[in-house]
């Protein structure tokens, strides 16, 4: 294959993986015909501390809500929706809404959310300390509205393991279900990566299901037959409407606590409107109200530490009041490496996200996309400075990539093929990764992204596992099913490897031995798959129920608490965690009442 071939097949690659990795939208849109649906969701700016209802007076006097959640995201959506069935819920979400905008709505247009970088964009772009890029989500519906789309539910094993009822779980994941998720259609890639992951042993074929089983499976989808999405924040239609207020653009700052007692109590949430004017919102005196932190791996220790909950000589160092002395909060931070090995088509194929997944017994998971919805207008257009338009430039170091360089790119862009973006993905995601890494701040602003840094394959388990990987992709590209698909013969996989390194995914320097060593390739091309846990977890910073230790009336309800990301993809398992902690909470307020009757 020649040079110029290379380079237009590593244009794909980086579109692909950084669409993937950034998906980035306008997520401002008009919502107003929304309203019917969801007339509880109002811009933050129309907030007034005074606004809760008498129906929230607390013993004391005074106004408050009963449930303050922070973040409406995968998790924070179901909660808050769930919750509202019996009490007053207040919803704060630091981005907009995701219903009138087409790059978030529809996948065809999945790749076009590259666009936008603006402080306002749905997803917000961060590079870890590793060298990979990365993406938090700032909108309505959180991860669920930038995603792939892939719905997978935990193993049972997973379950029993992190100690939740099974039987509440598994009402919990039909109330998900019935409202958003879809059997995928079932696209010509996807089943020839279905036959070729049984051709090289990865059964039983388990065809369609949502639950986690070794083998072979199709798994669920949130994008319907027209290609529309469908997000946790369509959840929210579920929520009684006269008690729950749901607010867009409202950043949170921070807790506020009342430190008079024996422990900090948590007693509402400062944060800012999307003009800058800062708000309190508090919770009412009530035994049981709570201020519940949704806002994801990230998200959640950052906004207990600006709270002043962490390490205390950290917490100082910044001149933050120290609430509560926790040295774990924000340690042991995972991601689950990933790696993808591009493979090129013989004839033009339909676009397909995650539809199709090999569960190994390797500690590995086998997944695989199609296609892609580039237009030829498209094509020649800037996406973004995390785009092909860097991603092109991966012999010039990363400090020297200026901003003529990516003009000059975008000017020679539009003379590739438009066969060039043709193609599909192998991807190799490592299950149980034993690299631990940790969340720092870095300063006191709560809209600037912390310190991240995820330590890939520092441990020798993981960079084995990765291998593990490489090697069945390896084999998925020899097998029948493949060779009868795209434009490979059994003794390209060298050049795929190639090409997969070609690609600038990440800001680590290249090796010339990395097709010689499948250890350095995978160190070389890692990339994140957005499943990052951790930083709060079960037993350090909460207990069993999510409660903050060493403060009452806060709990964190989300990735940020796991110590392994659920499932093969986890948005099924944290929007079911919401769903279930919102019933759980309900019960025992239920008891409560019963027992103080009597």
């Amino acid at each position: 294959m020649k040079i110029n071939e290379y380079k237009k097949l590593s244009l794909f690659i980086f579109l692909f993986l950084s669409s993937l990795a950034t998906l980035i939208t306008p997520s401002q849109g008009d919502y107003r015909e929304w309203k019917t649906r969801y007339p509880f969701i109002r811009q933050s700016s129309t907030f007034s501390s005074s606004s809760p209802p008498s129906s929230s007076l607390s013993k004391g006097g005074r106004k408050g809500y009963d449930y303050i959640v922070v973040g409406g995201g995968t998790a924070g959506c179901p909660l808050a929706a769930t919750l509202s069935q019996k009490y007053k819920v207040l919803l704060l979400e630091r981005g907009g809404v995701p219903f009138t905008n087409r790059n978030v709505s529809f996948l065809s247009n999945f790749h076009l959310t590259l666009a936008d970088l603006s402080d306002t964009s749905p997803s917000q772009y961060f590079v870890s300390n590793d060298g990979v890029y990365n993406a938090r989500a700032r909108v309505l519906g959180g991860g669920t509205s930038i995603n792939a789309g892939f719905y997978s539910r935990a193993s049972a094993s997973y379950v029993k393991r992190v100690g939740w009822d099974a039987k509440l779980v598994n009402e919990s994941y039909p109330w998900i279900e019935k409202q958003i998720v879809k059997v995928p259609i079932y696209q010509p890639w996807q089943r020839a990566v279905h036959d070729s992951l049984l051709e090289v042993g990865i059964s039983p074929d388990n065809g369609f299901t949502y639950d986690h089983l070794h083998g072979t499976k199709v798994g669920g989808t949130i994008f319907d037959k027209y290609g529309r999405r469908h997000t946790a924040a369509e959840l929210l239609s579920s929520a009684n409407p006269q008690n729950i207020d749901v607010l867009i653009h409202a950043r949170a700052q921070k807790i506020m606590f009342d430190t008079t007692g024996k422990k900090p109590r948590a007693v509402g949430v400062v944060f800012k409107d999307e003009n800058g004017v800062e708000h309190e919102a508090l919770i009412s005196r009530r035994r049981g109200s709570e201020v519940i932190v949704t806002c994801g791996a990230i998200g959640s220790p950052q906004l207990l530490l600006l709270s002043g909950i962490g390490p205390k000589a950290d917490l100082e160092k910044l001149n933050i009041s120290v609430v509560h002395d926790n040295k774990l909060v924000g340690k042991e931070m995972s991601d689950n490496p990933m790696n993808a090995i591009y493979v090129p088509f013989n004839k033009p194929v339909k676009q397909s996200l995650i539809e199709t997944v090999g569960i190994t017994n390797k500690g590995v998971y086998i997944e695989a996309s199609s296609g892609y919805g580039q237009s030829t207008d498209s094509i020649s257009c800037h996406h973004g400075i995390a785009s092909a338009e860097i991603g092109q430039l991966s012999t010039i170091p990363p400090k020297q990539r200026t901003r003529e360089a990516v003009e000059s790119y975008k000017r020679n862009k539009k003379d590739i093929p438009y066969e060039a973006f043709h193609g599909g993905f192998i991807l190799s995601k490592i299950a149980y990764p034993k690299s631990k890494g940790e969340l720092k701040l870095i300063n006191t602003n709560a809209d600037e992204n912390p310190s991240v840094t995820f330590n890939y394959f520092s441990h020798k388990e993981d960079i084995q596992a990765c291998v593990t990987g490489i090697r069945i992709m390896e084999k998925l590209v020899r097998s029948e099913p493949f060779l009868n698909f795209t434009q490979c013969d059994s003794k390209t996989v060298d050049k795929l490897l190639n090409m997969s390194v070609t690609a600038n995914v990440n800001l680590i320097p290249r090796h010339t031995n990395d097709t010689e060593s499948l250890e350095q390739f995978c160190r070389d091309t890692v990339i994140t798959i957005w499943h990052y846990h951790g930083g709060c977890h079960v037993g350090q910073v909460v207990n069993k129920d999510y409660e903050v230790m060493g403060v009452h009336r806060l709990r964190v309800i989300d990735t940020s608490t796991f110590d392994q990301s659920p499932g093969t993809n986890p948005q099924a398992t944290v929007m079911m965690m919401g769903r279930y902690m919102g019933v759980k909470i309900l019960r025992e307020r239920a008891k409560l009442a019963k027992g103080q009757q009597r």
